[in-house]
């Protein structure tokens, strides 16, 4: 969450143009230029990842299991073993963001494929869209604060505050993971996340189209580029934003809204086999349309 003093992430919201770490366009920008305080890393990119830990002064990597804000890119095999291995060589914290990412099932990606983060924290979902935010660490990172924060002190360094224990949040959380997000719920919408990536799969093989569909748990998403990507570098070159368009308006007027970035559905608790079916007709449809 954010104040209106300056956002506690500034230093993330940046982007690699030419091998520099820059900000991202669009942001207001950090108090300092991203370069000065932030060191940065393609998705999947271990030799990169070792040589820039290998300066000795990076505190902490963040970074999503999966990435998904540029599209969803998957870790290659052993990806997450060699960073976890490099930040611990380098006596880096590995911090995981579920905040996307808690589609893969309860307990995110780190709980579907055994991550061992020292920090893991998580945002909206597990609210329902209700403003929350949760974070958990090691018992290791846990002595730390203890000897370098005392307990009566913790509000005067930033943990907890003005928000803190909001009750309309508490609320939400406790009848979302205790209702909703629950084993029974992920196991229907990751079938059906299986079902709407075949369904895509299967028009873009019939049309012989450039594309790509990629699932994440019950997260499914198709992008406009033959290959998977491997960095969200290939990812954002794989963008088509005529084409984005024409899907979306082309969805839309036929009854389905899909995210307003990237062609991306989350399966809900409330998606039924049916709705999954008619995306796929629209489609196919679409993919008629463009290649007739």
């Amino acid at each position: 969450m954010t104040d209106s003093r300056r956002r506690s992430d500034d230093e993330t919201v940046a982007t690699l143009v030419d091998g520099e770490v820059r900000p991202r366009e669009g942001s207001v920008g950090p108090p300092v230029a991203p370069a000065e305080t932030t060191r940065m890393v393609e998705f999947n990119d271990v030799e990169a990842l070792e040589r820039e830990l290998g300066h000795g002064d990076v505190a902490c990597v963040l970074a999503e299991p999966a990435l998904t804000n540029i599209g969803i890119v998957l870790p290659e095999p052993g990806f997450h073993e060699a960073l976890r291995s490099a930040t611990r060589r380098a006596g880096t914290l590995l911090i995981i963001d579920e905040t996307h990412t808690i589609c893969a099932g309860p307990g995110g990606y780190t709980a579907a494929y055994g991550l061992e983060p020292d920090m893991l924290t998580i945002g909206k979902p597990i609210a329902s869209g209700i403003p929350a935010a949760a974070y958990g660490f090691s018992a290791d990172v846990a002595r730390g604060l203890e000897e370098a924060l005392p307990e009566e002190q913790a509000d005067v360094g930033g943990i907890g505050g003005t928000l803190a224990a909001n009750v309309l949040s508490l609320a939400a959380m406790r009848a979302t993971l205790g209702e909703v997000l629950t084993e029974e719920a992920f196991e229907r919408m990751i079938r059906l996340g299986e079902r709407f990536e075949a369904g895509v799969a299967g028009v873009i093989e019939r049309y012989d189209l450039p594309w790509h569909v990629v699932r994440l748990g019950c997260r499914v998403e198709y992008l406009f580029r033959r290959e998977r990507a491997r960095t969200g570098a290939e990812a954002a070159a794989g963008g088509d934003p005529e084409l984005d368009r024409f899907i979306h308006l082309y969805a839309l007027n036929r009854g389905i809204l899909l995210t307003p970035f990237h062609n991306m559905a989350l399966m809900s608790p409330a998606t039924t086999e049916a709705d999954v079916d008619t995306h796929t007709a629209v489609f196919e449809e679409s993919a008629s349309e463009l290649t007739a």
